[in-house]
């Protein structure tokens, strides 16, 4: 006999169960295969329940996934494909085991499921001067105009919400203390004040804005507002910055162009003491990085746009465009060493500012992207714009004012640039030039179209514009 007892079966087998067994001289191989089916059974489950599943594929040392000072939501363009069905029969939007996972790939590109990357419609924009913020309105004002959605336009048909004043709420038009309104962008031109703009905005609105490098700004600053007092009666930006710090008078109207202008942009003191510049820059940094997610280099654009595209859940024809706002070659001058570290000096707070928001701008792209990703949607963007030109541009670019046949395409001129703009190819079809004349309509009139839209009003012609 396998068993010599019975009292080797447990007490709480019944003892017509230990009949049976014993009758049987296999029994014992069935107990034994049992017991490891059962094992293995409860090992397997015990996996599935463990959250590290999937994260020991990752490389040890990683950031996290997500930024939480920022609360960006990122994705690659191989998770578009994924999301979209573009690759090959990959299919993960039914099966809950790969809802709301984020793995980086070895470039730290992050892709995100459909389910946890939604595209931000309730957008804040702060649009600074002279910083390529013009191509950025325009993308703004496409979006929101293609999905209906709703602009914080200026009352009174402004196309400015009273900059440079401190921005407040009953500046927008249609906003009620008492009335709620949803309104989903807000990107002309204001002095920041959040307090207020959250007064307008949802509590899930995403706030970014735009730098540029404080010497290629001030030279085209100078060029554009030469009729500011600061700049009227100096022949030259090199005879301004010899003289500035004794002539320089902060109190006369519109001179914060000439000083640390991006801080004042911001809603910041811009008239500094030399003397306590790593205070008021400690305190201006910090209150930038507490209001914005988002802060974008001009240097940089096709980078930046890339960058806003994933932190907006948006796709990449969603921000393409075209230069608007851009100077005639002519009509730039080129800095000298000497001058450009003058520049440095008299905007030293300027200068704090965008070297670190420089450095944090490509921080997020390694962590949040990966610099051959970025390279590769860069490329996928210059192309895109390639053949847009392509299509909409007669000539393929941008031409002298003087040279543009639609007067409602010819952007406003001021002080001693030369604004260019563009020509649309004739013989397009009407879905067509719908879409070219978009990327093209210069942002004065673009915001009176969307005013007219919004409030069910009559366009006004180029010629009533005022700035």
């Amino acid at each position: 006999m396998l068993f010599p007892g019975r009292t080797t079966f447990p007490l709480f087998i019944s003892s017509s169960v230990r009949r049976w067994l014993c009758s049987r001289p296999y029994f014992l191989w069935i107990l034994i295969l049992l017991l490891i089916v059962s094992v293995a059974l409860q090992s397997f489950a015990a996996q599935l329940a463990r959250p590290s599943m999937l994260t020991g594929l990752l490389p040890l040392g990683l950031p996290p996934l997500k930024n939480t000072s920022t609360g960006l939501h990122l994705r690659s363009s191989l998770a578009e494909k994924l999301q979209n069905g573009r690759n090959g029969n990959l299919d993960f939007s039914n099966n809950s085991s790969f809802r709301n996972i984020s793995v980086k790939t070895p470039h730290m590109a992050r892709f995100v499921t459909k389910e946890s990357c939604h595209p931000k419609i309730h957008i804040v924009f702060l649009k600074t001067h002279k910083t390529g913020s013009s191509s950025v309105l325009n993308i703004l004002n496409r979006f929101g105009e293609s999905r209906n959605l709703t602009f914080a336009l200026p009352v009174n048909k402004q196309v400015q919400l009273f900059y440079p004043h401190f921005f407040s709420a009953h500046f927008v038009e249609g906003f009620s203390r008492t009335r709620v309104k949803n309104f989903h962008i807000m990107c002309n031109h204001m002095r920041f004040r959040k307090p207020e703009v959250a007064k307008v905005m949802p509590k899930d609105t995403f706030y970014f804005s735009i730098l540029r490098h404080p010497v290629s700004m001030m030279e085209s600053i100078f060029v554009y507002y030469r009729s500011i007092p600061a700049f009227r009666k100096v022949h030259s930006l090199d005879e301004f910055l010899n003289t500035c710090w004794k002539t320089y008078s902060p109190s006369k109207t519109s001179n914060q162009y000439a000083h640390n202008v991006l801080a004042f942009d911001f809603g910041l003191p811009n008239n500094v003491d030399p003397q306590d510049l790593d205070q008021k820059a400690g305190q201006a940094i910090a209150a930038i990085e507490r209001d914005f997610q988002l802060v974008l280099i001009s240097d940089y654009f096709e980078e930046s746009m890339v960058l806003l595209k994933h932190s907006l859940c948006w796709s990449l024809e969603d921000v393409v465009s075209f230069r608007l706002n851009g100077r005639s070659e002519r009509t730039r001058h080129k800095v000298s060493p000497e001058t450009a570290e003058q520049i440095k000096r008299w905007n030293a707070l300027d200068w704090r500012i965008y070297l670190h928001f420089n450095t944090t701008f490509w921080t997020k792209v390694d962590r949040l992207i990966g610099r051959q990703e970025m390279k590769a949607e860069v490329s996928q963007l210059r192309r895109l714009q390639a053949e847009l030109a392509n299509t909409c541009l007669k000539g393929g670019g941008a031409v002298d004012p003087s040279k543009i046949e639609d007067s409602d395409l010819k952007p406003f001129q001021y002080g001693a640039a030369v604004i260019q703009g563009y020509n649309l190819n004739p013989h397009l079809d009407a879905q067509t030039r719908r879409k070219c004349q978009r990327l093209v309509t210069p942002e004065l009139q673009y915001t009176h179209q969307l005013y007219a839209r919004q409030f069910h009003l009559r366009p006004q012609k180029t010629g009533s514009l005022s700035r």
